[in-house]
């Protein structure tokens, strides 16, 4: 099992606003927080709510770190399109890690129903996508934390769960 000091992740905040320097990346900024504080190497980018541009990021950020989470863009406004960028570039969806999110912000608020925020991944890679609110990302983040190190040790491998029985 590899050592979760040893993993690095991608933070990157999908926000017109924090790009163009007029609201402040509180989201981005707690989320990498509370992944340094769980061992990991942290890199963070801001991009503005374009499709492709989150779309790029994803596939750079899935070749280069183990974990890729994004903040911002999953409600419900035209400009919300993480996860559309999401969907478009993972292999595979892990639909029960959203429904975990979504069941913890339920607890706190109905308005976490509206959330679109999808996991999946890309070759080795994890990508989250957590909601732009401070509260609501580290809320989401902490639904997947118990089962975060396993899913990172599974995606590094080796594929075989029989592995460790065969000694």
């Amino acid at each position: 099992m590899a050592d979760a000091a040893e993993r690095t992740a991608l933070v990157i905040t999908a926000s017109d606003g924090a790009n163009a320097g007029v609201r402040e990346d509180t989201s981005g900024a707690q989320v990498a927080a509370r992944l340094e504080g769980l061992g990991f190497t942290v890199a963070r980018r801001v991009l503005p709510d374009e499709e492709w541009e989150i779309e790029e990021a994803l596939i750079a950020g899935a070749t280069a770190h183990a974990l890729v989470v994004t903040t911002g863009g999953t409600g419900l406004t035209p400009r919300d399109v993480t996860p559309q960028a999401t969907r478009a570039v993972v292999d595979y969806e892990v639909p029960g890690l959203a429904e975990a999110m979504r069941a913890v912000g339920r607890a706190v608020t109905p308005l976490a129903d509206l959330s679109r925020a999808l996991v999946g991944v890309r070759g080795r890679c994890l990508i989250v996508n957590l909601p732009g609110s401070p509260k609501g990302a580290l809320e989401s983040l902490e639904a997947i934390v118990p089962v975060l190190d396993h899913a990172l040790d599974t995606l590094a491998g080796p594929f075989d769960h029989d592995t460790e029985a065969l000694g």
